[in-house]
């Protein structure tokens, strides 16, 4: 997601409650609160939305399949564990039956439980470090199971993407409180532990089969 500074609604340093309380009904941008500070999100467009809406398609589908107690919520806000942060992912899969313990969900679709959350989604827009390292470290921390970091357009450092840098979907799996993150790219077939047979290929998820048979026709 791409993220900058904008003017924000309140000065910083601001706390977790006072960002939620003071969150515009209506806008058209998203906000997320990062370290105290506001930041404002323009929403996805274009490829960026294209690919979040497959991979949200794809998500559900598998949920309905296999008839899990998961869904998707159209909104919602992760707050980091020393509550100084507060994250819109592009896609998150979330566990009805653990919302009973969520204090905030109810009220303002806040989540505060790692063990509410099966699977973060985002895809990664100019800001790319948000993505590969402060959510990373706050989403290993809250002890959410599996995240996804989409980089479609390959921006991201040569140490996540390779070199020379291609478009890679990373999974990270929570094992033993830290998450081992696996690249995938090209047909490679994404392995995740949530959804062992999901049946998906890395291109097919950055939406790059279709592009990339087009140029072969012409």
């Amino acid at each position: 997601m791409t993220a900058q500074l904008s003017k924000p609604f309140l000065e910083p340093p601001v706390s977790f409650d006072e960002f939620i309380a003071g969150l515009p009904e209506s806008s058209e941008f998203r906000y997320e609160l990062h370290q105290g500070k506001i930041i404002e999100m323009p929403k996805p467009r274009g490829k960026h939305s294209k690919v979040a809406g497959f991979t949200n398609g794809e998500l559900f589908l598998e949920i309905r399949r296999l008839g899990l107690p998961y869904f998707i919520p159209r909104e919602c806000i992760v707050r980091s564990r020393d509550g100084e942060s507060g994250y819109e992912p592009d896609v998150i899969v979330l566990d009805e039956p653990a919302l009973i313990d969520e204090p905030q969900w109810e009220s303002s679709s806040v989540l505060t439980l790692g063990k509410s959350i099966k699977l973060i989604v985002e895809v990664v827009s100019t800001n790319w470090r948000i993505d590969y390292a402060k959510k990373l470290a706050d989403y290993e921390d809250l002890g959410i199971p599996e995240y996804w970091i989409i980089d479609y357009a390959a921006l991201g450092g040569r140490r996540f993407i390779g070199n020379p840098k291609q478009p890679t979907v990373t999974i990270c799996t929570l094992i033993d409180a830290e998450y081992e993150l696996q690249p995938f790219r090209g047909r490679e077939p994404i392995i995740s532990a949530i959804f062992p047979a999901l049946g998906l290929t890395a291109a097919q998820i950055l939406q790059a089969e279709a592009e990339q048979s087009l140029q072969a026709e012409q």
